[in-house]
């Protein structure tokens, strides 16, 4: 039997929407590629489209369509390779094991083996002897993160620069999540409190959210850390009207969850997630290094997931904490491609 040639998803999604000239809603399309992307995904890649001006968006709500946009003269002959060979180079250099790891995660869910949560992943690593980032890393962050006046009292540098964190990362962040604000839709609404037309009130409700804890962070930050409490609140406030159930707004999830697109299989037993979730909070407080208590959170509160949803939410803010108390540059995540980090965080899981 000839073996199956693997087809670019991108190219995938192009093409089939190109054959709908008059356009296509979400739900057809989905049904035409769900054997290669989740929905969820199919929402962030046709986010991206519509930025790059591959594809137009058109309606509202239910009535969404996408097409691809019009062009004139010969350049419609060649526009989809060209354009789709540009997207899937928007990524960051990776090591050869990340390449493995890349090509492992982009097969068919059918090819990937289904795993569950590794505790022996988490019970290898022993704060400040253990290291994610080596410390030539450690020092080339602490060299171009570090503000030239870092003097002076804790959390000065954020409050500082306030405003423009609150844009940058509430619009970058919401990104990662298939929101399509864009960074002056963004800015707008965080301003002067002025939604933007056409978009749905779930992507307005993201952005305000964001806002109301990137706030937490910067004006309590002598009071939040890698507590309990923090991180609930920060769920709290990222969650809000968010979830089908308000009542799992700040606390450990009482249900099993899957993830979209991956093989992944989270525990399950509330009792179980309680007592990693304080494992992982007690030994991100121990690490020294304010980088690597940062990359800590990002990988380990995603993978345990004890949250119903916005766990990497939760996770990206919550790796700000340390920067912030040490008056470093925040992440923004601004020039973070969706694809190279939903990529990153199912290689975690692999």
């Amino acid at each position: 039997m000839p073996k199956k040639i693997a087809i670019d998803t991108d190219a995938r999604i192009i093409a089939e929407i190109g054959r709908q000239p008059a356009g296509i809603g979400m739900d057809a399309l989905h049904a035409l590629v769900k054997d290669v992307i989740s929905r969820r995904s199919l929402q962030r890649r046709l986010a991206q489209f519509v930025a790059e001006g591959q594809v137009v968006r058109e309606g509202k709500q239910r009535g969404v369509r996408y097409r691809l946009a019009s062009i004139s003269g010969e350049a419609s002959i060649t526009l989809p390779l060209p354009v789709v060979e540009a997207t899937a180079e928007a990524y960051v250099p990776i090591s050869p094991e990340g390449e493995e790891i890349r090509a492992y995660v982009r097969q068919p869910r059918q090819m990937r083996t289904p795993v569950g949560y590794n505790q022996i992943f988490l019970e290898a690593y022993y704060p400040n002897e253990t290291w994610y980032l080596p410390l030539e890393l450690r020092d080339q962050l602490r060299q171009i993160g570090t503000p030239p006046d870092d003097e002076r009292p804790a959390g000065t540098f954020a409050r500082n620069i306030l405003n423009r964190l609150l844009i940058d990362l509430s619009w970058a962040s919401s990104r990662l999540e298939g929101n399509t604000y864009s960074r002056l839709d963004t800015q707008r609404l965080i301003d002067f409190g002025q939604a933007a037309e056409g978009k749905d009130a779930l992507e307005t409700q993201m952005i305000l959210n964001h806002k109301a804890a990137i706030e937490l962070l910067v004006n309590e930050d002598d009071l939040v850390d890698f507590s309990p409490y923090t991180i609930f609140s920060l769920h709290a406030l990222l969650s809000d009207g968010l979830l089908a159930d308000s009542s799992a707004c700040g606390r450990i999830r009482h249900r099993p969850v899957d993830i979209g697109g991956s093989v992944y299989l989270p525990i399950a037993m509330p009792q179980r997630l309680g007592e990693l979730f304080k494992i992982i909070l007690t030994m991100a407080k121990e690490i020294r290094d304010p980088f690597e208590q940062a990359f800590f959170v990002m990988v380990h509160l995603p993978y345990l997931q004890p949250f119903e949803d916005v766990n990497k939410r939760v996770s990206r803010l919550a790796a700000n904490i340390p920067l912030i108390r040490h008056n470093l540059c925040p992440l923004s995540f601004i020039d973070v491609p969706e694809r190279a980090y939903v990529e990153a965080m199912r290689g975690v899981r692999a």
